[in-house]
């Protein structure tokens, strides 16, 4: 049974909140240059939990062609998601909160530790509370 939101957060609307050149943009302003990094970010809906009644979303992490992944260039990325201004899950957030405003209100939000679904991807899970 699909949830009240899954409609909302289409791959149109995921791409829409987080579009596919920010992580471009991210490793432009960490790294010097879009072509260092290793992997694309994208955003992924994970469903409502009702128990809980948040919003669960994932930030996957993508290996690039010729890329490597590996797990200790991926754990402290939480850390530093939730502070980067270019990530800006503050933002990002409030962006989901205006896609939802008649049904609900975000409240606080945290990131998960990473976990390794695959070899060359990577997730990071956005938790977000709903008032």
């Amino acid at each position: 049974m699909k949830d009240k939101f899954e409609e909302i957060f289409s791959e149109q609307t995921l791409l829409e909140l987080f579009p596919a050149n920010r992580a471009n943009d991210f490793f432009e302003a960490l790294l010097g240059d879009a072509n260092d990094g290793s992997y694309d970010i994208r955003l992924k809906y994970d469903g409502h939990d009702e128990k809980r009644n948040t919003l669960d979303f994932c930030l996957e992490l993508v290996e690039r062609p010729g890329c490597c992944l590996a797990c200790n260039l991926t754990l402290g990325l939480p850390e530093v998601f939730s502070r980067h201004p270019i990530i800006n899950i503050k933002g990002l957030v409030a962006d989901i909160e205006e896609r939802i405003d008649d049904m609900a209100k975000c409240g606080d939000w945290k990131l998960g530790n990473t976990v390794q679904k695959e070899k060359s991807l990577h997730c990071i899970p956005l938790e977000i509370s709903l008032a």
